[in-house]
């Protein structure tokens, strides 16, 4: 076969050392043939035909033939047939079958897909116990079949116009999606600013410090709830949907606060807003696995983080001039644009195909891939994937199968590692830890600084995420986050002896308080000088978390889940994320007294620790894999080596 570029050919794959192998069979033109006629094979064939290939590896498919296993060709000289190959799964192929992403059913038996020239390969039988239905190759007999389609169609392959729409109309519905994790920050940052203006000589309300205490906590207890309904919401109602009905309860819950004549009324307000924060955090990363193709997936997924940020920015900024209930009355207009927004984006396509709604999801792929982009073979992709796994019906306890068990505990080993390094605490009293440093920087200036900062940190991340991966985010981020922990910790610690030593002085003779007053006085000093630190540090710490441990677990959570219990999955994920806010935010001011603010930062730094350990030894990479791929390689299943397979810009052998 010595022209295989004018060839169409079928390529079945197999798994032999050193390297992957293909066989191609394909049929050359008219004039080919006909020369070759002479040599055994033909047309119609022979035992030894196709110019010497033995009777074992010999087959006749209408009027091509096979060539032999010697025939063999890497998969990187794939790209030499120029995208007419095809890629044939045979009935006895089990291995192969199984191993391909596309067709993932164990149990089920493929024949080989028809094409123009093969009229013997024209069926295939039920997929996943469902019926029979046409294949991408049926369907499209001009294109082949949907895998040889992928082959020669990349994201490279589309027209300028149809690579634009192709970034552009994802963005659109990220940023949309992502809004209302705006929403989310703002509700986090309130406290910070509105605990110290409710402690103002001009407040209406006189709270206590419990009662403060419970504001900064009602609403992570309140959003542990949320999570755990969002599991059935979302795969009820639809991702979008549940966005979007989160717009109005988040309206009335601020405007309850700004309009509160008794701390119950703030209460109300922070449970009902905190309700939609976990219904939000438990959806946007859904949403957006779901929605974005794999080759920027890491940089939009990182997209709800950086908004967020911006939200936790702006209540800082707006909240250091005016008070606590014109403060609530601003994050009224954040859940009123995203929902605005969200009317104009569509639901994700997987969702649309779990309810049966082909056309819906070839609509919604056509709206976010592009108006002039081919969708089909995405389409397929999706619905055999889903096809796969269908027949199963889930549940909780389905999550700790063993195939799914993994992927779960990673994600919320990630979550719970999170929440303990006491990101929640810093951000909810944030003023209050300023004033407590004794910082010569105005308590409101250092949360606007640390505000801005986090927000920066968010666009790095951004940029590096696909480049240098998910998981040396991470190592960086624990570096930096030990580090700064750790500062704080001695900064605090130092403070506390000076602090101890001139209350010993006040009550020692007149001999030794002449020694510990210089002691002291040489102590406050070092305080002093080393006012800039807690700043600094903090500055450290948000970027740290910003650049890996805050966004990259809501990532890995979207993408690791399987998509058979990704609902229920994510629900439970979610609400372990709440519930260590809930503890961490309530117990905060009660550990500070107790243990001193240098053992609890000394704490957090430690939790770090374990922290990187766990990223290194446990967390796999996820950085430029499908969804699918990523599912096979935790649960265990085996994939094709050496091949980057993606189901949405085409497939790409490397």
């Amino acid at each position: 076969m010595s022209d295989r570029k004018n060839s169409i050919a079928h390529v079945a794959f197999q798994m032999e050392e050193p390297h992957p192998t293909v066989i191609v069979e394909g049929e050359e033109e008219e004039e080919k043939k006909q020369d070759r006629g002479d040599e055994g094979g033909g047309g119609g064939g022979g035992d030894g035909g196709g110019g010497g290939v033995g009777e074992e590896n010999c087959d006749h498919h209408g009027s091509g033939r096979r060539i032999g296993r010697q025939e063999m060709i890497k998969p990187e000289e794939l790209e030499a047939l120029n995208g007419k190959t095809r890629l044939t799964v045979e009935e006895d192929d089990d291995e192969v079958r199984d191993q391909l992403p596309f067709f993932k059913a164990r149990q089920s038996r493929f024949s080989t897909v028809s094409a123009p020239g093969y009229p013997n390969l024209s069926t295939r039988s039920s997929f996943a116990g469902m019926s029979s239905r046409p294949s991408f190759g049926e369907l499209y007999p001009e294109r082949g079949s949907f895998m040889a389609y992928s082959l020669g169609h990349s994201l490279a392959d589309m027209p300028p116009l149809a690579r634009k729409m192709y970034i552009i109309t994802q963005v659109l519905a990220a940023v949309s999606v992502s809004i209302g994790s705006m929403s989310v920050g703002f509700s986090a940052a309130y406290t910070s600013p509105a605990l110290a203006s409710l402690d103002s000589p001009g407040s209406t309300l006189n709270v206590t410090e419990e009662q403060k205490s419970w504001v900064g906590s009602l609403m992570p207890l309140s959003a542990l709830t949320g999570s755990i309904l969002g599991g059935y919401l979302i795969d009820a109602l639809g991702r979008k949907m549940v966005i979007l009905l989160c717009g109005p309860p988040f309206i009335v819950a601020w405007l309850l606060i700004g309009s509160a004549v008794n701390i119950g009324m703030i209460y109300a307000g922070r449970v009902l807003g905190g309700l939609c924060v976990g219904l939000l955090t438990l959806t946007l990363p859904v949403y957006l696995s779901e929605a974005i193709q794999p080759e920027i997936r890491g940089v939009l997924g990182l997209l709800p983080t950086t908004i967020g940020n911006l939200g936790i920015l702006v209540c800082y900024l707006v909240g250091s001039y005016v008070n606590w209930w014109v403060l609530a009355y601003v994050g009224t207009l954040i859940p009123f644009i995203f929902a605005t927004m969200m009317c104009f984006v569509p639901e994700t396509p997987r969702w649309y195909i779990s309810k049966d709604r082909v056309d819906d999801a070839r609509s919604s792929l056509q709206w976010l891939r592009g108006s002039t982009s081919d969708v089909e073979y995405e389409l397929e992709s999706i619905v055999m994937n889903y096809e796969a796994t269908c027949q199963i019906k889930t549940s909780i306890k389905d999550i700790f199968t063993r195939s799914n068990v993994r992927p779960f505990l990673l994600s919320a080993g990630l979550m719970l590692i999170q929440q303990l390094s006491g990101i929640n605490a810093v951000i909810f009293y944030t003023v209050s830890i300023f004033e407590m440093a004794g910082s010569t920087i105005d308590g409101h200036i250092s949360t606007i600084i640390v505000g801005v900062v986090n927000l920066l940190a968010t666009f790095v991340a951004n940029a590096l995420i696909d480049k240098l991966g998910r998981k040396i985010l991470i190592y960086i981020s624990s570096g930096l986050m030990v580090v700064s922990l750790l500062a704080l910790g001695t900064f605090f610690h130092i403070k506390e002896q000076v602090e101890a030593a001139a209350g010993d002085s006040a009550s020692d003779n007149s001999t030794v308080v002449a020694v510990n007053s210089t002691t002291v006085d040489t102590g406050v000093e070092l305080v002093e000088q080393l006012s800039w630190l807690p700043l600094v540090s903090f500055m450290i710490y948000v970027i740290a978390f910003s650049l890996g441990w805050g966004p990259i677990p809501w990532l890995f959570m979207g993408e690791a889940l399987p998509a058979k219990v990704r609902g229920p999955a994510a629900s439970l994920v979610t609400a372990l994320n709440w519930s260590c806010t809930f503890i961490i935010t309530k117990t905060f001011p009660g550990l500070v007294e107790a243990l001193g603010p240098s053992n609890v930062f000394f704490l957090f730094s430690g939790i770090m620790v374990i922290g990187t350990l766990y990223s290194i030894f446990l967390v796999p990479e996820t950085k430029g894999k499908t969804l699918e791929e990523i599912e096979d390689e935790l649960s265990g299943r085996k994939m094709l080596r050496n091949r980057k397979i993606s189901t949405i810009s085409g497939l790409n052998m490397k």
